[in-house]
């Protein structure tokens, strides 16, 4: 056999291999993401204390209980509704995806801001980062040990 057309097909079969492994690793990943976000119904994964808002809504010191995909916006249909006049309507969404949370903004006019510093594609939370959507200042925290809503 020519050794020319031998290293195709090595390369060819490796190449194989390697997109079957990609898509299995995409494959588990979202698996695992679905079984974390599936474990319990009604579950509370996170909340957001509101730290300051400026219009009174939501309250300063309100705890807001978080599912695993919560949108945050001026518009009645969020999960997280926020009176302020430098808020969109659909301004940010916070997601629950393995063991952590991302935030991604919406293309919001005024932009979202993680301890200051302006959200770009999806980003990372840690519990105790303080979330800004217009003027309303939300920062998450670890779920309740007792589960109950506020």
């Amino acid at each position: 056999m020519d050794p020319f057309l031998l290293t195709v097909w090595v390369v060819r079969l490796l190449f194989l291999g390697l997109l079957y492994l990609f898509l299995f690793r995409i494959a588990k990943a979202l698996v695992g993401d679905l079984r974390a976000a599936a474990r319990e119904p009604g579950a509370e994964l996170g909340r957001l204390v509101v730290v300051q808002s400026p219009a009174g809504e939501p309250e300063e010191g309100t705890s807001l209980a978080l599912d695993a995909i919560a949108t945050i916006g001026r518009d009645v249909n969020n999960a997280i509704v926020v009176e302020d006049m430098f808020a969109s309507a659909e301004h940010a969404i916070l997601t629950f995806r393995g063991r952590a949370w991302y935030i991604e903004d919406l293309g919001s006019t005024n932009g979202t801001f993680v301890n200051g510093s302006p959200v770009e594609g999806v980003s990372p939370l840690g519990f105790g980062d303080v979330i800004q959507v217009g003027q309303v200042r939300l920062r998450l925290e670890r779920p309740r040990a007792d589960r109950s809503r506020r």
